[in-house]
């Protein structure tokens, strides 16, 4: 049991790794002030777009809208929005606040253009931008136009005024958003594999809206039936691509290598998607309008696609082992001189591209004078377009234990390519050892070596004694008894702890038994105080002797207790008359005695003293019924 000091210093211990934490986080948390511009993408001539400048963990007021060549600025004053993030990785949290202000702009023709720096005071700190280039794509007339301008909720409108006017709004005319506005695609590059045939599989985001807020992934991909290799992307909103005939800016969520393990219909699905996108709002009056960006949540539901798999043509050849792809195979040996006691690598090497990660790589068959070590696997690929590539290599390390000619016969490697639908078997050459007398000997982890009994031991001779008695201790008596006393042992257990758990849920019951013992207590205190000539404090500790045992032993509250239910029910429960008119008429004696004046003598406190001990004893004494 530990000792009470050792309690607070583990307690105090704990207090100060606590402080610590929290005092570590706080300061993992502060995080850098910066001010940066985000330039548009996919801008088209003649439609608007937007140019932001960003504010993170800084208080500044709003910059001045950059004068940009070849395009016309439609808002003077910005439009505002604030993003809060917070992240916990390793135990190491960070939070930020940024700030955007968006400008609004149109582009008046196609090109390369610029947006100058512009510089800003953040926290009494100037910070300036760099200068960022960005281009404006001549607008396909063949189409609808899709660019950033409507991208963002704006209609084209040749007559409205491109001064920004202060003006109470009396309507809005922001687009609600459909399925067809931002969505996620899952894109395999085949529709059609046979099994453990690679596809690459791209989720991809549509949007016509450039400002995306926030992106979470409420249910991940899911990819049920195949082997996945995820591949590094980098989901920048910046490629313009044409989608049923509308543009979309796009970005890569994820890409992967899959490798299907059974045939038939398999299923990939996207998952589901909570976003927050910005739109800009114009709202009017009639004769003016004003724009301001609007956050919108949307939920993107799931996307699936289905890829028909194969399976390989029967029947299949002997060690097959589901490689498919196109590979090279070959073996080969660390040394071309063996002695016992030396150690020997045969590699089995596999190159190629397809399924070449979850190769089943050959064994070989060691002869049993070979003591043999762990096998040592070495994988190194690598992404070769749609497909995976490298090399899968086994090394087999084991040392002759004795001397002589041993045979490793070759192996076979057979794959599947399924640019003909065909098996390919490659063989290779199998290896005569002839081992030398070495010098060194084995050493390292052996597996199940059998080795040739060539020396042959002493036989002794004559008798050894050897005893002949060889009962079995099932039959003795006392094996037996141990099973009685230790079942013997586990009854008494049981009772006790049935009987401990009975006393402790009859909660009367142990008041009633206590009874006695608590009375006594305050008797003594009485008495205490009768020796002292204390009368009042005499008179009050013996009715709390006499109304705490008779609550106790009636297991009724003191509260509930009078004269005349403390008489009833000691009559109920079978006390004699004469044990009930004493218990009456000591309290009835301790309370005309506690409140009546010149009733202190010596002779009465004794009187009443002994007059309350009795009643208490004989009523001990005394059998009680239970109340039913």
């Amino acid at each position: 049991m530990a000792h009470p000091s050792d309690l607070k210093t583990y307690s105090n211990m704990k207090k100060l790794i606590i402080l610590f934490t929290v005092l570590l986080s706080a300061v993992t948390m502060v995080a850098q002030t910066s001010f940066k511009v985000i330039p548009p993408q996919g801008v088209v001539a003649g439609d608007k777009f937007y140019v932001k400048f960003r504010v993170t963990n800084g208080e500044s007021g709003a910059p001045s809208a950059p004068n940009i060549s070849g395009c016309k600025l439609l808002s003077p004053r910005p439009g505002r929005s604030t993003i809060q993030s917070y992240s916990n990785i390793n135990g190491h949290s960070s939070s930020s606040t940024a700030v955007e202000y968006t400008f609004m702009y149109r582009a008046e023709k196609e090109g390369t253009f610029t947006i100058p720096a512009v510089s800003l005071n953040i926290d009494g700190k100037n910070y300036t931008t760099q200068a960022t280039r960005f281009s404006v794509m001549a607008m396909d007339r063949n189409t609808r136009r899709q660019s950033a301008g409507s991208m963002l909720g704006w209609d084209d409108d040749p007559t409205a005024s491109s001064d920004y006017i202060d003006h109470v709004a009396t309507q809005s005319d922001v687009k609600p958003i459909s399925g067809s506005d931002i969505f996620v695609r899952i894109i395999p590059n085949k529709q059609h594999v046979y099994e453990q045939e690679a596809v690459e599989c791209t989720l991809k985001l549509y949007t016509k809206y450039q400002s995306i807020v926030s992106f979470a992934a409420v249910s991940p991909a899911t990819f049920d039936g195949f082997l996945i290799d995820d591949l590094d992307v980098q989901g920048q909103l910046n490629t313009v691509e044409t989608y049923n005939g509308q543009q979309y800016l796009t970005a890569v969520l994820k890409r992967c290598i899959l490798f299907p393990q059974k045939s038939g219909k398999l299923t990939v699905s996207t998952g589901t998607y909570d976003l927050v996108v910005q739109q800009i709002e114009k709202m009017t009056n009639g004769w003016f309008y004003t724009a301001r960006p609007v956050e919108k949540k949307v939920k993107l539901q799931a996307f699936t696609s289905t890829i028909n798999i194969s399976p390989l043509p029967e029947p299949r050849p002997a060690g097959f082992t589901n490689a498919v792809g196109k590979f090279q195979f070959e073996s080969q040996l660390s040394t071309e001189t063996f002695r016992t006691g030396e150690p020997i690598t045969l590699s089995y090497i596999a190159t190629g591209t397809g399924n070449i990660k979850y190769l089943d790589m050959p064994k070989p068959e060691l002869p049993s004078e070979f003591e043999q070590y762990t096998p040592k696997p070495n994988v190194n690929t690598r992404v070769e377009g749609t497909n995976i590539t490298g090399t899968n290599r086994i090394d087999y390390t084991f040392v002759p234990q004795s001397v002589g000619e041993f045979k490793i016969p070759g192996q076979t490697f057979v794959y599947f390519d399924p640019s003909t639908a065909k098996y390919v078997t490659i063989t290779t050459p199998e290896y005569i050892l002839k081992v030398e007398k070495g010098t060194g000997n084995p050493t390292g982890e052996q597996s199940d070596i059998k080795k040739k009994n060539t020396d042959i031991l002493h036989i002794k001779l004559g008798e050894k004694e050897l005893s002949h008695n060889h009962g079995s201790i099932v039959r003795e008596l006392w094996y037996w008894s141990i099973y009685g006393v230790l079942i013997i042992g586990l009854l008494v257990a049981l009772w006790l702890s049935g009987r401990h758990a009975a006393m402790m849920a009859d909660v009367a019951g142990r008041r009633n038994a206590r009874a006695g013992k608590v009375a006594q207590k305050r008797l003594r205190a009485a008495r205490r105080l009768m020796d002292e000539g204390k009368s009042e404090d005499f008179y009050a500790e013996m009715l709390r002797a006499i109304w705490g045992y008779l609550s106790d032993k009636l297991s009724m509250p003191v509260s509930q207790l009078n004269r005349e239910n403390i008489a009833t029910t000691l009559e109920e429960r079978g006390a004699d008359p004469q044990v009930i008119d004493s218990v009456i008429a000591v309290l009835d004696n301790c309370e005309m005695a506690r409140y009546t004046p010149g009733s202190g003598e010596s002779q009465a406190i004794s009187h009443v003293y002994e007059q309350g001990a009795k009643a208490i004893d004989t009523l001990e004494r005394t059998k009680l019924l239970h109340k039913a």
